[in-house]
């Protein structure tokens, strides 16, 4: 009796890790397309991502890069170190413009960061957390004055 209820502990034990490694390996998988991880300019610089990777990257639009033809948008975007050119098509945020913080997600294609979305700052005040550390890490970032 007492060899019995053992090897049944034992199958249920062998059985819950099982469980527990198929639903991990489900739970990634699933969730692989929707990581994207931030990158600024100078990392992308120092080691570009391969054409299917998808990502973000922030910084700041280049004053004097912007060009718009109709809903096509082109301009670079820097965080000091390195300038990254975007090429856009859609209808860009309201708040967007040059000298302004920007994330836009997308891939790099032959060299070109070629986004599928673009978001912008929110008011005078606010930048994303992701553009104001790589900025910093450039040793360009100002804090606004409250």
């Amino acid at each position: 009796m007492a060899g019995l209820k053992k090897k049944r502990r034992i199958q249920l034990i062998v059985a819950g890790f099982a469980f527990l490694a198929i639903a991990g390996g489900l739970i990634g998988y699933a969730a692989r397309d929707g990581i994207e991880f931030f990158r600024s300019p100078s990392q992308i610089a120092e080691h570009a991502p391969g054409p299917r990777e998808v990502f973000r990257i922030g910084g700041l639009v280049e004053t004097g890069t912007l060009q718009k033809d109709g809903t096509h948008v082109e301009f670079l975007v820097t965080d000091g170190g390195a300038s990254i050119p975007v090429s856009y098509t859609g209808i860009l945020p309201d708040l967007f413009d040059e000298g302004q913080g920007m994330i836009a997600t997308g891939n790099l294609v032959n060299g070109t960061f070629v986004a599928t979305e673009i978001l912008a700052k929110h008011d005078e005040e606010y930048m994303p957390k992701e553009v104001i550390d790589a900025l910093k890490e450039q040793g360009i970032y100002e804090k606004p004055d409250a």
